[in-house]
């Protein structure tokens, strides 16, 4: 933290010029301008924010990117402001690239982040800390051996951080002594690639604001007290803590004092009353149009900025896109709506979801359930942006029906592919273990980027083979966010860190994925997405449905199938018979089987956490395109699996 020099008195600010130049300069709120609201914030900032110099806390001063973006500057090196949430102290910062930045000369083939960078992050000397999930992220990497390293009389820079990834950030190099002893990191053979994948989705830093050893912070609380704005004297190479005051103060004498206040009191009754009539004739305005205007998009306006929010389509243009919602067009249909093909008049072909009204199956009769889906999916996908999460290009709310348009995604689902039975639509030996793997991998990249870039963190509530949508290559889109959940976490949760004990709510999801102890104990986590994700798995190594009423009763839900037999080593007896034919592939099923064992464990401290799910396919799909196997899982002889026995029999999968 820095130590800055004793501050002067709050009320009787100093200045290294005169001292009436303190009334001359004002830091009150500038008027909401485009360039006073450039994303992420969505008001003029508060302290310590500010973008006036002079003002807040001058190591919080914000610049306004040409692409509508802002920017801060920590010991001279510039970073984007990618997430900031209102109230917090903390923000998700990405290096930003020099605009006339010479290309390096080194000859060093390294990802631009890394190499434009060219030194460690260090935010020493500025109230700015890393937090602990961003250099946990660092302390987990390690190159495989041996390191493929560049030339390091060239490339230094490269093979320092090759070496020791946790050098990237000067703050992280004392946590690997503090991060859990008992997991074991795996090794990566791209710790590059891996590196500038975190510069671009961000790291995020922390500050105090009650740290009494910084002026700023402990004398702005008496200046906002009275009234006054914190500001600091920018001409001063000591940049001492200035509270100025709220309006600037003008004395002037004259002879006539008693007409010009007379007259001045007269003017200010006048506008008095003028803005009273203008008050009471705007509320009587907008209580008219609201009466007027659909209540759900009035909610969203209220929780979203209207800027934020996704465009709104009218009903019109959406039905004559899908030809009145023709039965030909359909492409999907769940318990919550049914999704048509559609063609805006701009070209551009979308899914256009359908919700069902009420939809009191599903919610358990509660009334309305339909709508509390849609807003919640609109809020939170205008927030969220990610490759292997669907992007919500807008919305409609309409008395005829409540419609969202996404992304059209041509290959169908996961479980089309896996179950469908029409052979001419879908080909289910195109899934190859490696693309049932990478399918995987994809889909815990986008839970992890929920769980650990989100904050706060989103669960989503019903990771299903039907909501793992497929395009042409087989990437992959996870949507569906009807049912997601922000987990805003007590305050004694959010004083440790930990947001294991989740959030109290009925449980809901889709039969066969739903975790069984959030259904026991109506508490919402992270690890219940962890469950379902290892049904999927399961439904990948096995190809068969989650739930499927033609199995016995105590074998109709596929873990309860499944588990046993790998507890038994009797797991080929269910493997895919496409699978079963490439004898390169079974030792990865092994391992996948390994690591759906261990998430779909009773217990959710058992199961491990998106980020280990996401680095542990990351090695099986590394190892498995490199022809050398998938070996066992090494989570499960990690932290969580203290009360987990995967049995030597295991290897009866070997067929």
């Amino acid at each position: 933290m820095l130590i800055y020099e004793e501050p002067p008195p709050v009320r009787e600010p100093l200045l290294s010029g005169r001292a009436e130049e303190v009334s001359s300069h004002s830091c009150s709120p500038p008027p909401p301008t485009a360039k006073t609201l450039c994303p992420p914030f969505t008001s003029p900032p508060p302290f310590p924010f500010s973008f006036s110099a002079g003002c807040g806390h001058p190591s919080f001063q914000i610049h306004c990117l040409s692409s509508a973006a802002a920017s801060i500057s920590i010991n001279n090196i510039s970073f984007s402001l990618l997430h900031y949430e209102p109230n917090s102290t903390s923000l998700t910062l990405s290096p930003t690239t020099p605009p006339h930045s010479p290309p390096p000369h080194r000859n060093c083939t390294s990802p631009p982040a890394i190499s434009t960078l060219n030194r460690s992050i260090s935010l020493s000397g500025s109230p700015f800390r890393v937090s602990d999930s961003s250099c946990s992220r660092l302390s987990v990497l390690k190159p495989c051996p041996p390191p493929n390293l560049p030339n390091c009389s060239r490339c230094s820079w490269e093979c320092n951080l090759i070496k020791n990834p946790i050098h990237l950030i000067h703050g992280c190099r004392g946590f690997s002594t503090r991060h859990r002893e008992d997991f074991q990191p795996e090794c990566q053979g791209d710790v590059l690639g891996v590196l500038d994948s975190i510069l671009r989705i961000g790291f995020e830093v922390e500050w105090d604001e009650d740290d009494d050893q910084d002026p700023y912070f402990s004398s702005c609380k008496s200046c906002k007290a009275s009234n006054g704005f914190c500001g600091f004297n920018s001409s001063n190479p000591r940049k001492p803590f200035i509270c100025f005051p709220p309006q600037p103060t003008i004395r002037q004498k004259s002879p006539n004092r008693i007409a010009i206040l007379s007259i001045t009191s007269l003017f200010v009754c006048i506008l008095i009353a003028l803005s009273i009539g203008f008050v009471v004739f705007q509320s009587k305005k907008r209580a008219f149009l609201d009466a007027g205007e659909d209540p759900t998009i009035i909610f969203l306006r209220r929780h979203r900025s209207a800027s934020l929010l996704p465009p709104v389509f009218t009903y019109e243009e959406l039905d004559a896109s899908t030809n009145h919602f023709d039965p030909k067009r359909k492409i999907g249909d769940g318990g919550f709506g049914s999704v048509y093909l559609g063609h805006l008049y701009d070209g551009r072909l979308v899914a256009v979801k359908h919700l069902h009204k009420h939809n009191s199956a599903a919610a358990g009769g509660e009334k309305g359930f339909s709508n509390k889906s849609f807003c919640n999916e609109i809020l939170i996908l205008s927030s969220i942006h990610h490759p292997n999460l669907v992007k919500l290009h807008g919305y409609c709310s309409d008395p005829r029906g409540l419609l969202l348009v996404y992304d059209y995604v041509p290959n169908g689902t996961l479980a089309d592919h896996l179950h469908e039975k029409k052979q001419s639509l879908y080909r289910k030996g195109a899934l190859t273990w490696n693309t049932r793997v990478d399918i995987a991998f994809q889909t815990a990249m986008a839970i992890e980027y929920l769980h650990f870039s989100v904050m706060p963190p989103i669960v989503h509530r019903d990771i299903t083979s039907s909501n793992i949508f497929v395009d042409k290559d087989m990437r992959v889109k996870v949507g569906d966010f009807g049912l997601s959940r922000l987990l805003v976490c007590s305050e004694t949760t959010m004083a440790t860190r930990n947001s294991s004990e989740g959030v109290w709510t009925g449980p809901q999801g889709t039969p066969g994925y739903l975790d069984p102890d959030y259904y026991t104990s109506f508490r919402l986590n992270e690890k219940s997405d962890i469950y379902s994700f290892g049904v999927v798995l399961l439904e990948l190594i096995t190809g068969m449905r989650a739930v499927d009423q033609t199995r016995e009763m105590r074998e109709m839900t596929l873990a309860d199938m499944v588990v046993p037999r790998i507890q038994m080593g009797l797991l080929h007896q269910v493997v895919d018979p496409v699978l079963v034919v490439d004898g390169e592939a079974m030792e990865g099923v092994s391992a996948v089987a390994e690591l759906a064992f261990q998430c779909v464990a009773a217990d959710k401290d058992d199961r491990p956490d998106a980020r280990e799910v996401a680095m542990e396919l990351r090695r099986i799909k590394g190892r498995g395109r490199g022809g050398s196997g998938g070996g066992g899982s090494g989570l499960l002889r990690g932290s969580n699996s203290s009360n987990v026995v995967v049995p030597d029999g295991i290897g009866g999968l070997m067929v």
